[in-house]
């Protein structure tokens, strides 16, 4: 019989066959085995990126093409800064928990120093996509700043850390868009805000799987404070969502019948919501994961809207 781990690091996968031994806790450490966290943090950046194009019938399709490029890049690299600061904070509590225990720093396998040095270098790297921007994108990517640093800290002080991810994340929709069109605008802002819903529902999905050791060790979670009533909750993020992602294009200047484009995406969270199944952790993670499909489908919606924009349909 095969052996059943709790743990969340994958095993026999690409880094186990292909990284060498000295580098695979690295990758581990920035979660190069678990491309879903890059995808999330990737959409937002995505997003505001074509839909300032879509909205914009001037703006080339190659100057988007280099940005996705650029921001594909940022995205891998600043998740695993984002991860490696997490899991330095949080090596006490992930030694206490068995989904965390195993991995690199609790474990031993990198020590607080090694892993200091390896968040220099990746920080470095996205400082390096980041002033490849222009200037206005340079600054608004600036000011995330701050969110960056408090977020590992906010399970201890709030049951909605799940709110300051979202905040974080999707940050990407403000910078995406400035450094397309060149200045931030109103659509940007409402595509932020709608990320942070999207992030409020899929976030406290992948809490549920935690909930009974956080409750032990003392950290909080949107999962545990919700509880037994988190269907509903679910339902109103991502009704929100996908609101307030209609709203932005409309702002935007895209036609009003966007509402009814986003229905595709609308139906792939109405399935989280009602197949999820809260107290199985397996499937709280496949439905966490499922999310990259709702963020191709929205990023296809806007592109289409932008391509129709300039055959004049």
């Amino acid at each position: 019989m095969a052996e059943i781990s709790a743990s969340d690091i994958p095993r026999h996968g690409w880094v186990d066959r292909f990284m060498p031994d000295g580098l695979a806790p690295y990758a581990r450490l920035a979660r190069l085995d678990r491309p879903i966290g890059t995808w999330l943090l990737l959409f937002p950046c995505w997003w505001g990126t074509a839909m300032a194009w879509a909205a914009d019938p001037a703006l080339p399709v190659g100057t988007g093409l280099a940005l996705a490029c650029l921001f594909g890049l940022g995205a891998l690299v600043m998740r695993g800064a984002g991860c490696t600061f997490n899991d330095i904070v949080d090596r006490d509590f992930d030694g206490r928990v068995a989904r965390t225990a195993d991995r690199p720093i609790p474990s031993g396998a990198v020590s607080v120093p090694q892993a200091v040095a390896f968040l220099a270098g990746l920080l470095l790297l996205g400082a390096a996509v980041l002033f490849s921007l222009n200037t206005a994108a340079i600054l608004v990517g600036l000011a995330s700043l701050p969110l960056v640093f408090v977020y590992p800290f906010a399970k201890r002080f709030t049951y909605w850390p799940q709110l300051f991810l979202g905040l974080t994340f999707n940050w990407g929709a403000l910078v995406g868009w400035t450094a397309m069109s060149g200045s931030l605008g109103w659509p940007a802002v409402v595509l932020y805000v709608a990320g942070i819903a999207w992030t409020l529902g899929y976030d406290t999905i992948y809490a549920h799987q935690d909930k009974e050791d956080d409750a032990l060790i003392g950290v909080k979670s949107s999962a545990l404070l919700l509880g037994d009533r988190t269907r509903p909750w679910l339902a109103g993020f991502y009704v929100a969502t996908i609101l307030l992602l209609a709203l932005a294009g409309i702002l935007a200047g895209l036609p009003t019948w966007i509402a009814v484009a986003l229905l595709a995406p609308a139906a792939q969270l109405w399935w989280q919501v009602r197949d999820v199944k809260l107290d199985r952790p397996a499937d709280c993670l496949t439905k966490f994961r499922s999310n990259r499909y709702f963020g191709w489908l929205v990023l296809a919606t806007i592109i289409a809207f932008g391509v129709l924009s300039r055959t004049g349909a």
